[in-house]
């Protein structure tokens, strides 16, 4: 039999309706997995290739001969606006079937989840924090709920791997089958994964089953692609008039790049992409100042995570109406498989930080047939004529066509990194455990929890230190019957809805205009004082600071907000190719009349001063500089090394920006000098990674950092913060 013959009648007549002509690649190859086999399968396909449907049309065929005593399948997105999409797409497949579909979040009304726990058959969509709230409040009811769970579907997958996140969800399938005896194929999807083998590892980690990766060959590119460069003009003060015909005197941004956004965006349907929700807020605000002083129509909306539900859900709602020419000024929260119909532009405002970003960004438009189009806008102030040397390097654009580059000539994409010590999620599962299961005793405890396979790096003195840690601190008591049960902090953390989530949080505000719910602030301005959210400019009217609550109205301008973030890692390769940017004499046929003229500029001035040939020079007077050409972690690394040889190589006055270079003054020595001494030690005795980290630090990244040990923090931060073997490649490479 076919696979369409295979698939159930009324997937045969979904198909039909829609006029599809046949099954994509990935369609074909997981149905024969899926109804051959009893193997994991991780799925990776180009955006738009129907990944979804080659995961659900099988389970869907299956349960509809053999419907699942339980919920039969999981979803797990990490994304509530995915989890809508997707549930909105799989219940109309649904429909008259009799296989019920469900959704459950944060902001999913009660009485739905109530027909879940009543009826709880078909297929259950769901993100993390809300599986983890079900094993820790309905542990006795799991059997009911799961007993015959035969499917997990995990999407966008490349965001999860080696996170606390993912890595919570890998906990979370451990110890459902640990309660239920049941034992699901685990589905993993993504458009853009680097190592494949590594993603099938971890997706399989703990099942029991074998991962197959379908040989799906990789599509043939086809981009429409262009970077366009910009200087920013400082904003002028005119007499402009309203649009109601009054004067007004005001400062105007008078930015090409913004405006050249505005153009490009013109009556299409577009995303414009940036790297933070400040950057996004910001450029909201602009165009709608343009579209305002212009005297056309506001087509923009906005859409990231600190805004309420409803302005999300409106914006996806209007981008989904191919009647509709909206324009969506967006972070991440659009990146991802949210369908939002025929996408005709996507404007990338500056450099993705991942090969993998950039890819799903594009990969939102172009869909139906036409090639995806992205256009990337790159603004820089001005040079002055005493500008250092390591700023009248374009940073961002050369790290753009690296990105553009890599996979053109490479297919690469960013290896999924797994870590080693995720403390603050093993303080978090430990407190989860011992809540779900009312008391236990500490070796049942640990050996549960070291089970687990996001753990299989922590020893068991490591765990010991944890657990005494949190005993000590009240997070955890010991009963007179020599059992664990949560203590007295742990009850009030466990009792609150954000324990179940594994990223941080702030303690957020909620911002209200008379009965709307606009979205979050973490700081509460005072009465009178003036904000942005929401692509608006809001006024304080009234605080109810206990409760949370800042009553606003909404008033004309814009203004600049600014939220604490960490915008993610670089990897090496991508500094090497930008380093065979200024290199290459290449024009790339996706650089606009600015963006190559920048280029050329910054070859010149490469060239003429040394830095496609050496890596230290000198600024004048005693301070030098160093491009490394490596990324993130190794960046940190020799960035410590130095500092602590300090001394020994006289050094002082280090400074750096992102991992693209660092300064320093040296007395008294030539820095080619410094070089060779640095590579010769480095080669011969290696980086000891932990006399890099002081004994009094404490290094705190994640939610629950501020819980654990020391000692252990610094122990996490040698082996998932920091590299030596790259350096020490080079090192020894140069000696040779």
């Amino acid at each position: 039999m076919s696979v369409f013959e295979q698939y159930s009648p009324f997937i045969r007549e979904f198909i039909y309706t829609h006029g599809w002509e046949s099954l994509s690649p990935v369609q074909v190859s997981a149905a024969e997995i899926i109804f051959g086999s009893d193997h994991n399968i991780l799925l990776p396909s180009q955006t738009a290739s129907g990944k979804t449907e080659a995961a659900f049309f099988p389970i869907l065929s299956e349960f509809y001969d053999d419907m699942p005593s339980s919920i039969g399948a999981i979803y797990i997105a990490p994304l509530k606006s995915l989890i809508n999409d997707q549930f909105g797409r799989i219940s109309e497949l649904c429909d008259e079937t009799g296989i019920p579909v469900y959704h459950w979040h944060g902001d999913v009304a009660q009485s739905h989840k109530t027909k879940a726990l009543k009826d709880p058959r078909g297929i259950l969509q769901i993100t993390p924090e809300s599986l983890e709230c079900m094993l820790m409040t309905r542990s006795s009811d799991l059997i009911r709920l799961f007993g015959d769970l035969r499917y997990v579907v995990i999407d966008e997958i490349h965001t999860l791997t080696g996170s606390d996140r993912g890595n919570q969800i890998i906990c979370q399938l451990a110890r459902l089958r640990g309660k239920t005896g049941a034992s699901p194929r685990r589905i993993g999807l993504s458009a853009t994964l680097g190592d494949m083998s590594r993603a099938a590892q971890w997706l399989g980690a703990g099942s029991g089953r074998d991962t197959v990766i379908p040989d799906i060959p990789p599509a043939k590119i086809r981009w429409r692609l262009g970077m366009e460069h910009f200087y920013i003009n400082g904003p002028d003060v005119a007499d402009l008039p309203t649009p109601e015909g009054n004067q007004r005197k005001e400062e105007i941004s008078m930015d090409p790049g913004y405006e050249y956004i505005y153009e490009s965006t013109k009556d299409k349907k577009a995303i414009v992409f940036s790297n933070s929700r400040e950057e996004t807020e910001y450029i909201c605000a602009t165009l709608r100042e343009i579209a305002e002083y212009r005297r056309e129509p506001d087509v923009f909306l906005i859409h990231h995570g600190f805004l309420s539900a409803s302005i999300r859900e409106e914006a996806e709602m209007k981008m989904k109406n191919d009647e509709i020419k909206a324009v969506a000024c967006a972070t991440v929260t659009l990146e991802l498989g949210i369908d939002i119909g025929r996408l005709e532009r996507v404007i990338q405002q500056g450099s993705p930080n991942t090969v993998s970003s950039f890819l799903q960004r594009l990969g939102r438009s172009g869909r139906r047939g036409d090639p995806p189009e992205m256009m990337m806008v790159f603004r820089e102030e001005t040079a002055l004529p005493n500008t250092p040397l390591p700023q009248l390097i374009p940073w961002n654009l050369l790290q753009a066509i690296a990105i553009v580059q890599l996979y053109i000539e490479e297919r690469f994409i960013e290896p999924p990194f797994i870590r080693n010590c995720p403390f603050s999620l093993l303080f978090q599962q430990t407190l989860s455990i011992v809540a779900s299961s009312g008391a236990i005793t500490a070796k049942e405890l640990a050996a549960r929890v070291l089970s687990l396979p996001p753990f299989a790096h922590i020893d068991e003195m490591d765990y010991k230190t944890l657990l005494l840690s949190m005993i000590n601190n009240d997070w955890l008591e010991m009963t007179d019957e020599r059992e664990l049960i949560v203590g007295l902090r742990g009850e009030k953390l466990t009792n609150s809805f954000k324990f179940y989530a594994v990223f941080k949080d702030s303690e957020d505000y909620t911002v209200r205009c008379e009965s709307d719910e606009i979205g979050v602030i973490t700081t509460p301005p005072p009465v009178g004082d003036r904000f942005a959210l929401a692509g608006r400019v809001w006024e304080v009217e009234e605080l109810d600071l206990p409760r949370h609550l800042i009553y606003v109205k909404r008033v004309s301008g814009k203004m600049e907000i600014s939220w604490p973030g960490d915008y993610g890692e670089i990897h090496t390769r991508i500094l090497e190719r930008m380093l065979q940017v200024l290199r290459e004499d290449t024009e790339y046929p996706y650089l606009r009349e600015g963006a190559l003229q920048r280029l050329r500029v910054a070859r010149a001035i490469a060239r003429n001063t040394g830095v496609t040939t050496n890596c230290i020079l000198p600024l004048g007077g005693y301070t030098w500089v160093l491009f490394p050409w490596l990324g993130t972690r190794s960046f940190r690394t020799l960035r410590r090394y130095l500092v602590r040889n300090a001394g020994r190589f006289k050094l002082t006055g280090m400074e750096f920006e992102g991992c693209y270079y660092m300064t320093f003054k040296l007395e008294g020595g030539r820095g080619d000098d410094l070089m060779r001494e640095i590579m010769q030690k480095i080669a011969e005795d290696g980086i000891d990674l932990d006399a890099l980290i002081s004994p009094s630090e404490a290094p705190v990244f994640d939610k629950y950092d501020e819980y654990i040990p020391s000692e252990l923090l610094r122990k996490a931060y040698r082996e998932d913060k920091l590299r030596a073997d790259e350096i020490e490649e080079r090192a020894i490479g140069n000696l040779m």
